[in-house]
């Protein structure tokens, strides 16, 4: 649990375990090496998947935001074009009306537009570009 398989996802919670091999003994090491195989629940995003996110850090390039143990980068390109980034006091992103806020803890829904699995680590790109998308709450 709480670990990454790039293939299948992050590995939310192992719900039955159904065998076990023996184990083997690694020479030189004293690991032990077993074999298991179980039922679980995982966390893969896809391509075109809807989640609403928090934002966790927020510059220039755009912001990073997370849905569980899943970062998700969304680039100045793809925020829209009503909003600017403003440095002053707090990083964000301003509408031009000046209403709303995309900063550090605000909840944001997103479209995954692309992912990348690498080192068994899937990373993401997102974007808040499309209709029913962006600030959800500040």
């Amino acid at each position: 649990e709480g670990t990454c398989n790039g293939r299948n996802g992050y590995i939310v919670l192992v719900t039955k375990i159904h065998d076990t091999d023996p184990g083997t003994i690694k020479e030189g090491t004293g690991w032990a090496e077993f074999h298991v195989y179980y039922d679980c629940i995982v966390f893969r995003p896809f391509k075109g998947e809807i989640m609403e996110c928090v934002v966790r850090e927020v510059n220039k390039f755009g912001f990073f935001a997370e849905a569980g143990p899943q970062s998700i980068f969304v680039s100045e390109t793809l925020i829209p074009t009503d909003y600017v980034f403003s440095s002053v006091d707090d990083p964000c992103y301003v509408s031009t009306d000046g209403v709303d806020r995309i900063r550090r803890d605000c909840e944001v829904r997103l479209k995954i537009v692309g992912t990348c699995i690498e080192n068994n680590e899937i990373k993401c790109i997102g974007s808040i570009k499309e209709d029913y998308l962006g600030l959800i709450s500040e």
